[in-house]
């Protein structure tokens, strides 16, 4: 996401009116919004108000304004291919696109019962793409840089360096927690479809399919199921550990295995490895 050329010999409303005419600033916007409406239902959570009007409002909120961000980057790409003359591919291609899949998981809980752990990976997500912008487009246009000698990088601001250094220090941590959270989400759901709760299977039907590919295409979520699964193996090698529960460990790994296998994805977009992509 390069800055913008911003003229510093421009007034600051001319720099900024420029800016807002862009649509990578309504994206901007909308993970801003999120994060508030984030905050805000956090707020009523914490105080055990999860359906009062605020904290609806608040939930339905935050996946309108993700639904928007994924939706403007989803609509970008798909302009961008059409300007080249590329092939936007077919429905399966489509969807192994990160930004498709939590464009439909965002318009999924938009218009289902309230899971409040669905917002935080969405949350985690907008902290570094509201980061990124401000450190990228919006420090720019609000104090441009002085002119840089041929050959020589752009002297960034104090903020900037910090931001920067944030992003960096925080960005891996940060998407390995979005994968415990993605994978603990998946729990919730089945808990709420063995207590057959309205909606709660189809949920459970479509974020699966979801998580699957996750695991195919995000190596956070890879890694952290491999941090499971060895923190599983060595409870059930425990030696008071009782062989029912050592052997039913066993049994769920092979099962997980063969529908890991199973379903793989690559089956359905012509046997090619789709190239990762980062959510955006």
């Amino acid at each position: 996401m390069a800055p913008p050329p911003a003229n510093s010999s421009q007034p600051l409303q001319a720099r900024l009116l420029a800016l807002a005419q862009t649509l990578q600033f309504g994206w901007f916007v909308g993970h801003v919004t999120l994060l508030f409406a984030a905050l805000r239902y956090g707020l009523s959570y914490i105080t055990f108000n999860y359906y009062s009007r605020w904290a609806q409002f608040s939930y339905r909120t935050a996946f309108v304004a993700a639904a928007a961000t994924y939706g403007i980057v989803v609509f970008k790409a798909l302009r961008a291919k059409q300007k080249s003359g590329r092939p936007i591919g077919s429905p399966a291609q489509i969807i192994t696109d990160e930004n498709v899949q939590y464009l439909i998981m965002a318009l999924v809980w938009l218009f289902t019962k309230q899971v409040a752990l669905a917002i935080l990976p969405y949350a985690v997500y907008s902290i570094f793409h509201v980061l990124t912008y401000t450190r990228g487009m919006l420090l720019p246009t609000l104090q441009p840089p002085p002119p840089t000698p041929a050959g020589q990088k752009p002297q960034a601001s104090a903020l900037s360096d910090t931001i920067g250094r944030f992003v960096k220090d925080y960005y891996d941590a940060s998407m390995s927690l979005v994968a415990g959270l993605e994978i603990g989400l998946w729990f919730r759901i089945l808990f709420s479809a063995i207590l057959f709760q309205k909606t709660s299977w189809i949920v459970l039907i479509v974020y699966t399919v979801f998580l699957r590919a996750r695991i195919s295409q995000s190596t956070f979520v890879q890694g952290m199921l491999h941090h499971l699964g060895a923190r599983g193996d060595a409870v059930a090698q425990r030696q008071d550990v009782p062989p029912a529960v050592r052997s039913g460990w066993e049994t769920f790994k092979g099962v997980a295995k063969q529908a890991h296998d199973r379903t793989d994805i690559n089956k359905y977009v012509g046997g090619q490895q789709a190239a990762p992509k980062k959510a955006q």
